[in-house]
């Protein structure tokens, strides 16, 4: 299911929207947060906190958590409450919440109580958030997080950005984070989800109609989707399911043609040919026989014009390209290269080696750059040491911009970028959209996984999807396969052909949503 992510920015726009449009006042947006916040508190935790602890902020962060403890207090649980910071500079809601709870007899404390406690509500700091920690602020977090109760942060774990995930000095970690609304980016980004807890995203007033035509830039997908993978068509024939042309794998690397050819294979092509070292012939037969091929023999001259004819007859019977895994950046790598840019225009994935010979090569860098048919669909897809080596910066840069500089790379070249990391990113060239990945695990982090996914897309792509489509559901279902594979073999023992068998079990999962959508649309 698609999933708005939201910035800071764009969620206090939103919740303006909703008060000044649509007349609903903050109170009540306060009210219904903090009544969402307890039903989830009693899902996972039930009834009985008898101890309860209230840590709150100055801000309307704060006064949702003092909505939520008084709600457990009329509840009948024990709640201790703790406003940080000076009480006139509280927000006009909070204060609003301070003078409802000494109605009720509450008394708020300036600082953290000693005593043992059943769960802490944090409520210190929300999306709004961009400094770094000191002083009374920090000292609450860390004694929050060396307490032994549980944990519930209110919208995002205090210190977290809201838009890059980044800790600010230390933060929060929660057991559980009840978002509203939609779920923000630093939520999803490492290391903000590692503090964050199981997330529950609800609805308490603001939703889509808010948006008033300023939808959020950024977007993933959650659970299983439906829609992701191409129609098959019924009468159709292997030719009609896409052909793939592959360069891949010199005489050293087979590994990767087998593993980029199986992968497309079992994303749904219905023919792939791999150009190749003549000494990978064997491996391929044996690993994937559906496979056709067109080798080259490392002492073959550079213009073989027989062998020339039939590179180029393959390019015209293709449906999309991928080139780079395991080809080297020798001559021969940079010349086929070179041909897979300027002599087609077939959808392209460039991967790995491909990638490598581009950041050396500044006339390689030009040609994507400058290319004359820029609606060609062209898919670049680097881990972040081979981003970094494109876009001119450090990993430390490159992982510190990953919401920023994707988009960058892909406007300057005309490319559609899949920046690969813990937590992947799709950029395309013109699009207002930005796509996160959410899926895959840390088992993924093993040789040959790229090329799985290089595959994978190439294969998307010659069955007709859109580049940014194609992108975006190659990388989510190679993330889903992934963790399939981990829940079978662990995260420790997994490796990249272990992705390749679990692509068959995710498309079972996406036919069978497409049935239940079916079924229940009637």
């Amino acid at each position: 299911m698609k999933q708005y992510l939201v910035t800071a920015s764009e969620m206090k726009r939103y919740d303006r929207h909703t008060i000044e449009r649509f007349k609903i006042p903050s109170l009540i947006l306060m009210e219904r947060a903090a009544l969402v916040t307890v039903e989830e508190i009693r899902k996972r935790w039930g009834t009985n906190l008898k101890n309860v602890l209230i840590v709150a902020g100055n801000g309307n962060n704060g006064g949702d958590g003092l909505a939520v403890g008084r709600l457990l207090m009329l509840e009948g649980s024990r709640v201790t409450f703790v406003l940080l910071g000076e009480k006139d500079k509280c927000t006009g809601e909070t204060g609003r919440q301070m003078e409802i709870l000494k109605e009720y007899g509450a008394q708020i404390f300036s600082t953290i109580q000693d005593g043992e406690y059943d769960i802490v509500i944090d409520a210190v700091f929300g999306v709004g958030l961009s400094r770094a920690l000191e002083g009374i602020w920090l000292d609450a977090i860390r004694w929050i997080n060396h307490s032994r109760a549980h944990v519930c942060s209110i919208d995002i774990p205090s210190g977290i950005h809201a838009d890059t995930g980044e800790v600010m000095t230390d933060a929060v970690r929660a057991d559980m984070t009840v978002t509203y609304g939609f779920r923000k980016l630093g939520q999803m980004l490492y290391p903000g989800c590692a503090y964050t807890g199981e997330l529950i995203c609800r609805k308490m007033g603001i939703d889509e109609r808010s948006f008033l035509g300023t939808e959020p830039v950024w977007f993933t997908h959650v659970g299983d989707d439906s829609r992701l993978l191409p129609l098959r068509r019924p009468d159709g024939n292997k030719g009609s399911f896409g052909k793939v042309m592959m360069v891949v794998g010199d005489a050293r690397t087979a590994g990767a043609a087998m593993m980029a050819a199986k992968s497309a294979f079992r994303i749904g092509a219905g023919m792939v040919k791999v150009v190749t070292a003549v000494e990978n012939r064997e491996s391929l037969l044996q690993y994937v026989p559906e496979a056709m091929m067109l080798t080259y023999k490392e002492s073959m001259a550079k213009d073989d014009e027989e062998w020339m004819r039939e590179l180029k007859g393959t390019q015209n019977w293709a449906d999309s390209i991928l080139v780079g895994p395991g080809i080297g950046v020798d001559e021969r790598a940079y010349e086929l290269l070179s041909f897979c840019i300027e002599q087609s225009s077939l959808p392209l994935v460039i991967d790995a080696d491909g990638l490598n010979l581009i950041a050396g090569h500044a006339k390689l860098r030009q040609m994507l750059a400058d290319r004359k048919e820029k609606d060609r669909v062209v898919i670049l897809t680097p881990h972040l040491g081979e981003f970094a080596r494109l876009y001119g910066c450090s990993v430390s840069e490159a992982k510190k911009g990953l919401t920023d500089y994707p988009g960058r790379l892909c406007e300057e070249l005309q490319c559609i970028i899949v920046c690969k990391d813990a937590r992947s990113v799709v950029a395309c060239p013109g699009s207002k959209w930005r796509y996160l990945n959410t899926t895959g695990n840390a088992g993924m982090a093993t040789a040959g996984s790229g090329d799985v996914l290089a595959g994978m897309l190439a294969g998307l792509l010659a069955q007709g999807m859109k580049g940014m489509d194609a992108a975006v559901a190659g990388v989510y279902l190679h993330g889903m396969a992934g963790d399939l594979a981990a829940l079978k073999e662990s995260q420790t023992a997994m490796t990249a052909t272990d992705i390749i068998e679990q692509i068959r079990d995710v498309i079972f999962r996406q036919q069978e949503n497409a049935q239940e959508d079916k079924r229940e649309k009637g």
